[in-house]
């Protein structure tokens, strides 16, 4: 980026030599405010669970508010960009893993496919192992693709309960690896915060520049009903039937796409109705098997698909035919997400104002998600 800047401050001020010197200045200093502009920003945040035997509630937590966290970040905007999220997740302290890798599984890298963070993070288990959180932030440092970029937001959020001082890598190396790299690290203790404040987990926070926040891993998520649930969770299902596989994985994914559907159901309604919103902004996108994304991306590469790659609804079809079938779908899945915006807005204000009236809970929702748009915020992103 630093040579391409460079570069193009080179080419631009050759060209403009003729002119005065205050034109000169201001031509090339716009030209590198239009190249900032046009880099869509980023916002990488790595999710350290662990996933020993007092941990169920946590996990159960993290799979019902995987859609709330990601709707909020997606709200922002930065330069007047909205951010990709990438996302990435480790599993620590579980005993079915090798001590030899200190208990610690990299579930997925940093990723922008969203169902593929709900399918892994909805296989997760249990089980007692020793909860090594030095070591398990310093892997997710060192194997991660981390931006180098200095605008994006990164961020590794740990969670657990065991005290932050077990192993043979402490959190004060790991500490100074995430200040290197510009990787700010939030950890969620899952217990009273005297003792989390006793066990390292506030001193590991303050070092690394994120947030010490509690949580009662066993409080339940509180679904407050609204009169659009029930029109909305109907607008899911005719989303969903804009989506056609094409290629080798294209059934199985939008498979994986309804069972994520599934999943999220089975927490409870708000995890239902999260992850439809996440499903209905951009940042929700599955050109690699889905045609109608694909085509938005890449018409032409679209068109010239061979047809034993193409959905069963478009064999035999001419390239006019082709066309107008998914430039339909287009207009109609752009139909139903406005629908669903409308439609969400009134929902959102109604759940808003009834939980001014509740007791707030010390759960992921309440605590971790409000946190990171704060701190999203802090970065230069505007809600």
């Amino acid at each position: 980026m630093a040579f391409s800047r460079l570069l193009l401050s080179s080419v631009l001020a050759c060209s403009v030599l003729t002119m005065p010197a205050s034109a000169q200045i201001t031509n090339v200093d716009e030209a590198l405010v239009q190249e900032k502009i046009a880099v869509q920003p980023r916002i990488q945040i790595a999710l350290l669970l662990d996933t020993s035997n007092s941990m169920d509630g946590l996990i159960a937590q993290a799979k019902s508010q995987l859609w709330t966290l990601v709707n909020e970040l997606g709200e922002g905007k930065k330069n007047g960009q909205t951010p990709i999220i990438e996302l990435a997740l480790y599993e620590y302290g579980n005993s079915n893993i090798s001590v030899s890798k200190g208990y610690i599984r990299q579930v997925l890298s940093l990723t922008t496919d969203l169902d593929d963070v709900s399918e892994k993070l909805f296989a997760l288990s249990t089980n007692g192992g020793q909860e090594y959180a030095g070591q398990v932030l310093t892997k997710s440092l060192d194997e991660l693709e981390w931006s180098g970029r200095k605008g994006d937001m990164k961020l590794i959020i740990i969670a657990g309960n065991e005290p932050f001082t077990q192993g043979s890598v402490t959190w004060q190396s790991a500490c100074a690896r995430a200040k290197r790299r510009g990787v700010i690290i939030d950890t969620i203790h899952c217990g009273d915060a005297d003792t989390g404040r006793r066990t390292g987990w506030k001193d590991a926070a303050d070092c690394a520049g994120g947030l010490y926040m509690t949580i009662n891993q066993d409080e339940k998520y509180v679904h407050v009903p609204s009169p659009w649930d029930d029109t909305l969770l109907e607008l899911n299902k005719k989303l969903n039937d804009t989506y056609y596989g094409y290629g080798a994985k294209g059934i199985q994914y939008k498979t994986r796409q309804a069972v994520q559907d599934s999943n999220a159901s089975s927490m409870n309604k708000g995890a239902e109705i999260s992850r439809l919103y996440s499903k209905s902004k951009s940042g929700y996108s599955n050109e690699s098997w889905d045609l109608i994304d694909a085509y938005k991306k890449d018409k032409q590469a679209v068109m010239e698909m061979a047809e034993d790659k193409l959905p069963a609804e478009l064999k035999g079809k001419s390239a006019a035919e082709r066309k107008a079938f998914i430039e339909a779908k287009q207009t109609e899945r752009a139909e139903i997400q406005k629908q669903i915006a409308e439609l969400g807005k009134k929902q959102r204000e109604f759940v808003a104002e009834k939980r001014k009236q509740m007791s707030a809970t010390k759960t992921l929702d309440n605590v971790m998600v409000t946190a990171v748009r704060k701190q999203a915020m802090d970065n230069g992103f505007k809600y």
